[in-house]
């Protein structure tokens, strides 16, 4: 985008001097305004200067042509330096940006909320760049206090207004999810409007109700090659769903997974991904299907081990569920991690699962009552195994992680494994050794 760029104001500029350069050539020989030329009169000239004179009284009639549109002009060149002082914004360092540099652009989801300003607030304090992050705020529901809100913030972001605010017509027993079906509807929307209207290559979700971390844009930029690098892949997500205090290792904020569940909650996608699903849209309840196999076909996504967003909306559609119990301890990174200078190749497919596995198979097999006790003794990591859809859901919830599976994937599971952290000890609870495939009916 940004070379395209370049090349629109380079064009313009050589357009401008090209223009005024023939200006100069034709007034060259013009008589300043009120000065004699010598000359008697117009048939004196005539006689002296006969053909030649014509072609000069042609040129001088051409020139006030050209002075006339002078003033447009100037206008285009004002355009032009604007474009251009734009195109070297200084980034936070005072740098000028490389041309070669992908805009990745912010989408806020926006409704009722208000305290949309939190979230904007902090993704205009951390950004680095408003070239390379544009902020695109996608606003549904019509909400006068919101959009005011909104708009406060004047050209710091650009303000979506989804038009479309009629009431979806529902089976009866899904009237009580409305909300679910405005939302889906929002979210094709919003996203049709980043990718086809104004032909962005890749675009970080994030709703209204979410606060990012110091280095929220630097752990997306890191990670924005290997995603349109790794067919295996198909988001990178800011968020551990088992990421509470106390179920993170704290000293590890640059520790990244793959992971097969869909976490959602401050997310990136490329258009292509945009491309295949788009067509088959859901009409509701948007993320789980995301989650299901036919969406998913056997790809991970990228998650870290101290998540990069924090919800701070318990009120909602989903009137607060899971929020009081887990969403509200999830603990935000504070520590700026310089992710695009660190070798994130162990995330690669290739390599990332047979280390992982060898990592948490030759792990020691220990009781839920070691566990659950603080019994473990060395410095781990250790092994908790599970046999059932019933015995997953007993361990974890007993031991505090999430225990509800969508389409048979565990929250932050891969291959069926969940890693965390019980009494400052790293625990993989997972299926037996051989594992080969989720089963859907496990939910």
């Amino acid at each position: 985008m940004l070379r395209k760029r370049g090349s629109l104001i380079l064009g313009g500029t050589l357009l401008f001097v090209t223009w005024n350069a023939i200006l100069v050539l034709l007034l060259w020989g013009r008589p300043p305004s009120g000065q004699s030329d010598n000359k008697p009169n117009r048939e004196q000239r005539e006689l002296d200067e006969g053909p030649a004179f014509d072609v000069a009284a042609d040129v001088l009639r051409m020139a006030d042509t050209f002075e006339a549109e002078l003033e447009l002009q100037k206008k285009i060149l004002l355009q032009i330096q604007s474009h251009r002082s734009l195109w070297e914004l200084p980034n936070r360092s005072g740098q000028k940006l490389a041309p070669q540099q992908t805009a990745i652009p912010i989408l806020v989801i926006a409704c009722n909320r208000v305290t949309v300003k939190r979230c904007l607030d902090k993704l205009l304090e951390y950004r680095p760049s408003a070239e390379l992050y544009p902020i695109i705020v996608s606003q549904d529901c019509g909400h006068p206090e919101t959009a005011e809100v909104i708009h406060s913030y004047g050209n710091q972001v650009t303000h979506l207004k989804q038009p479309d605010l009629t009431d979806i017509v529902v089976r009866p027993e899904h009237k009580k999810f409305q909300g679910y079906y405005k939302i889906s509807r929002h979210y094709r929307w919003a996203l049709n409007q980043v990718f086809k209207t104004l032909s962005h290559s890749s675009v970080v979700i994030v709703e209204d109700d979410l606060e990012v971390a110091p280095d929220f844009f630097e752990y997306f930029r890191s990670l924005h090659p290997m995603l349109k690098s790794d067919p295996s892949l198909w988001c990178v997500s800011a968020w551990n769903d088992n990421g509470r205090d106390g179920f993170v290792d704290p000293g590890k904020a640059n520790l990244l997974y793959r992971t097969d569940f869909f976490p959602g909650l401050g997310w990136m996608l490329l258009k292509e991904l945009w491309d295949e699903l788009e067509p088959k849209w859901p009409a509701s309840f948007w993320d789980d299907w995301m989650r299901q196999p036919a969406q998913r076909r056997d790809r991970a996504c990228i998650r870290p081990e101290i998540s990069r967003t924090l919800t701070f909306g318990r009120k909602g559609v989903s009137l607060g569920q899971f929020y009081d119990k887990y969403l509200r301890y999830i603990k935000l990174n504070s520590e700026y991690v310089p992710f695009t200078k660190l070798d994130l190749s162990y995330l690669k497919e290739e390599t990332y699962r047979q280390e992982f596995e060898n990592k948490v198979y030759s792990a020691p097999v220990v009781s839920y009552e070691e566990v659950k006790q603080g019994q473990l003794t060395g410095s781990g990591p250790f092994r908790l195994q599970y046999s059932s859809k019933d015995s997953f859901k007993v361990l974890a919830k007993n031991l505090g992680v999430m225990d509800d599976l969508k389409s048979g994937v565990p929250r932050a599971g891969y291959r069926g494994v969940v890693s965390f952290m019980s009494r400052g000890k790293r625990i993989y609870l997972a299926p037996p050794p051989g594992w080969t495939r989720y089963d859907p009916t496990w939910s």
